[in-house]
Parts: structure tokens; C-alpha cells; sequence
């Protein structure tokens, strides 16, 4: 099974290009979609998610027309968007219970021990009887998931779904992901480099509505070997290394500032080679400083 979208294109009233000729196969597994807020990822997500129309391009999923057949593709479709509202005062059973009716599954029985099921697998049955107004920010998340689970989904499209959660809850969720990805499609949207680093084994950058690089993280970020350097500076340097180098990125460090920039050498005396990671391929491609030829591999 594979999602296959071809040369997607998006432009708001207002102007905006949100999508330019997006291309991008994904299959089976979770996949990351990478960029800064703005990139166009949610615009993306929710032309997916049958959501809102595309300008032009095609999108097909195991046969299915996504663009043309909305009906079929709720069916298979498990969707947590960036910001989705919850009843306070509803318990988690009694909603996803609800949820489940509207998803088709009409029988009872069968749906109480599907609902049931669900909240074992995202570790909310201990809580199930609770007001969902009293659930922490994971927790809700996680609720999240489990109506996105209902109808036994072929993809699953989540957005953003880390941010805000404290590392505890991060970790949970990230775990949940895992297990749900051995046998489906999931795309993680998300502007945190390392949920995508320790989940996905596909992604992809967008960054102006335009995929950027897409490939398979760890073999993307090896392109980079021997070619990222790192140099602690004051901070009255940073404007003229950032005139003089692919600079990177930048964070404070001790009250001075650490830089890493792009090079195929050692820049100057004082720079240290540096093991490249997601972050730093990340940077570097939403700058510019890959060649499109080399950063990007859509299939």
C-alpha cells in the first residue's frame, strides 16, 4: 500500500502559494513531514484529509482517487488535526463511543469492546469514566489517537501532535505512534526535528509550499558527513560569520554563542568537525544551502 501524490498545487484567495508542485510517495510506516510553521504541512494535511480542495494535481491511496472520491477515503482515513475540540464535561468512554457510532459501527456490543479496546491501547481505560475537561494535554492527545483509530484506518494523518506535551507525555505518545505505524500508513506533520529522528523512516522537508528533500532520515543526514563544522564566537561576531559561511544554526552556550555552518572544508583556524544529525540537515536545507539536485529524492 502507498500514497501517492503528484505535483500538488494550492493557492489561497489571498495569494498565497501554499503548495507548488508537491510530489512525494509515501508508504507503509510512519512518515515525517517536516518544516517551519507556514510551510505549508497543514494545508497539505487537511487536502488529504478530503478537508479542503487542491487547485490541481492527483492524489491516489491503494486505488483510491483521494481528491475526487472523499466518501471512500473517510472510510480509511484516521485523522488528529493540529487543534480538534473536546466536550469537558463528556467522559472519554461516552464520546469515543459516540465517535464510534458515527464511524459506522452500529452494533453495540461490538462497540463497547471496540471502545474499550481502544482505551487499552492508548492507556486511557484507568480513566475512561473522567471528564475529558480534566485530562492533561497528553492524555487528550492520546484520546486523539484513539478516535483516529476507529474503522480499523489504512492512514492516519497527524499534525503537530507534540507540541505543547511536557517530555513525559512526549514519550508516551511517541511510543503509541510506534506500535500504530508497524502496519499502516501515518504521516507525522510536525516542526520538531527530533519526533521525526526517533519515529520515522521515511520523511520529508517542506519549507514555502515546495518538498525540499525527501528520502530516508539517517541516509539524508550522511550526505553531510565531513561537511558541518561547529565554532563557539562571541556575539558580536555572529552577523559577520553569518555574511562569511552557510551558517546553519546558532544557540547560546555558556554566555557565548555555538555555530554550526556548512562547508566542504574547515572554514578557518577554531572550527571543530561535527557529527551531522537531522537538525543540522534541516537547517541547512530550509536555508538553501543544499543543492536541489542532491537534496532531493521524492521516490
Amino acid at each position: 500500500m502507498e500514497l501517492r501524490i503528484e505535483k500538488l498545487c494550492k493557492r489561497y484567495p489571498n495569494g498565497v502559494q501554499a503548495l507548488q508542485d508537491v510530489s512525494l510517495n509515501i508508504p507503509l510506516g510512519m512518515f515525517g513531514l517536516l518544516g517551519p510553521n507556514g510551510a505549508g504541512k497543514s494545508t497539505l494535511m487537511r487536502t488529504l484529509a478530503t478537508l479542503q480542495e487542491a487547485d490541481s494535481g492527483n492524489v491516489s491511496l491503494d486505488g483510491i482517487d483521494v481528491l475526487r472520491q472523499k466518501d471512500e477515503v473517510r472510510r480509511v482515513l484516521g485523522y488528529l488535526p493540529q487543534e480538534f475540540g473536546l466536550y469537558p464535561k463528556v467522559s472519554a468512554q461516552t464520546l469515543l463511543s459516540h465517535f464510534a457510532a458515527l464511524k459506522g459501527i452500529a452494533n453495540p456490543k461490538e462497540r463497547r469492546e471496540v471502545v474499550q479496546a481502544l482505551l487499552q491501547q492508548t492507556n486511557l481505560f484507568e480513566h475512561r469514566n473522567k471528564p475529558l475537561g480534566s485530562f492533561s494535554g497528553g492524555m487528550k492527545q492520546r484520546f486523539g489517537i484513539a478516535q483516529a483509530l476507529l474503522g480499523n484506518p489504512r492512514l492516519i494523518i497527524v499534525d503537530e501532535p507534540t507540541a505543547g506535551l511536557d517530555p513525559e507525555e512526549r514519550v508516551r505518545f511517541h511510543n503509541l505512534l510506534s506500535v500504530i505505524g508497524e502496519n499502516i500508513i501515518v504521516i507525522l506533520s510536525t516542526h520538531i526535528v527530533s519526533d521525526v529522528s526517533d519515529l520515522c523512516g521515511r520523511m520529508a522537508i517542506i519549507h514555502q509550499g515546495r518538498v525540499m528533500l525527501a528520502g530516508e532520515p539517517a541516509a539524508s543526514v550522511a550526505e553531510l558527513d565531513g561537511r558541518v563544522w561547529k565554532k563557539i564566537i562571541q556575539p558580536s561576531e555572529l552577523s559577520t560569520y553569518r555574511e562569511r559561511f552557510h551558517l546553519i544554526s546558532m544557540r547560546l552556550f555558556a554566555g557565548r554563542t555555538l555555530i554550526h555552518v556548512l562547508n566542504s572544508d574547515r572554514p578557518e583556524a577554531g572550527f571543530e568537525p561535527v557529527t551531522p544529525d537531522l537538525e543540522d540537515l534541516y537547517f541547512a536545507t530550509i536555508r538553501g544551502f543544499l543543492h536541489p539536485a542532491t537534496a532531493v529524492a521524492v521516490n
